[in-house]
């Protein structure tokens, strides 16, 4: 039986593993071609395969953020291939942990050409498909930093608060079009990328990454008059209401 997506076509970057992987399978289970973007080939296979086993179609497209032209290819390829595009997720990212007087000017600048810069330059290439769309998305990752800021994070934050702050201004500009604009604003979550940053929060205290892809097949399913903006979620275990 055909899923809600079912004919639908979805970019996920970052899609090699963690939560990238996860909204990959939610999109899947609905019967979505999804456009698996990443570095490794290696893991999109993997991915690839999960997605395959629920339901969906995948195909696979190397991806190197730091470069213009590698996420113009990635756009195009879905426009040749698929013929069109509903769902983009701007779900990939990097961060580094370091006082800001230790932050050298490379760690600052891949942080915002990974996270920021990228998802704009995705953005702006993609809506001459999504427009096409009778009902598009487009999904950006940002960060519970993207509200706020912690020690030894000043260019991820740097780089999360431009992401919101694009988000907020694309969607006034797509504000009555086919093409919703929503923003996810996660805590600590279950990846290798706070394993990194934040080991000192226990494991079974994360956020899975199937509670965030669960948040994007109902932000890209649901039909109605509500449209929601931005969702900010919390560890159980954190302060509420950040």
């Amino acid at each position: 039986m055909a899923g809600q997506l079912a004919g639908k076509v979805a970019i996920v970057t970052g899609a090699s593993r963690g939560i990238g992987r996860a909204i990959s399978v939610a999109l899947a289970q609905e019967s979505a071609t999804i456009v698996l973007a990443a570095r490794s080939i290696q893991q999109l296979q993997i991915t690839a395969e999960h997605v395959t086993k629920a339901g969906g179609q995948a195909r696979i497209v190397h991806v190197e953020l730091t470069e213009e032209q590698s996420i113009r290819n990635l756009i195009q390829v879905t426009g040749e291939k698929l013929g069109r595009l509903d769902i983009l997720v701007n779900n990939a990212g990097v961060t580094h942990s370091a006082e800001l007087e230790k932050t050298s000017t490379e760690d600052w600048q891949r942080c915002i050409s990974i996270n920021a810069r990228a998802p704009f330059i995705l953005c702006r290439e993609a809506l001459l498909l999504l427009k096409k769309s009778q009902a598009a998305h487009i999904i950006n990752i940002a960060s519970v930093v993207g509200v706020k800021g912690y020690p030894l994070q000043s260019a991820y934050t740097a780089s999360k608060h431009a992401l919101r702050g694009m988000t907020i201004s694309l969607a006034e500009e797509l504000r009555g079009s086919n093409i919703r604009v929503h923003l996810l604003c996660p805590g600590g979550v279950d990846t290798d990328m706070v394993d990194s940053v934040r080991p000192d929060i226990a494991k079974d205290e994360l956020i899975k990454p199937e509670e965030i892809a669960e948040l994007v097949l109902y932000l890209v399913t649901h039909k109605g008059n509500a449209v929601v903006d931005e969702v900010r979620i919390r560890r159980a275990t954190s302060a509420p209401w950040f």
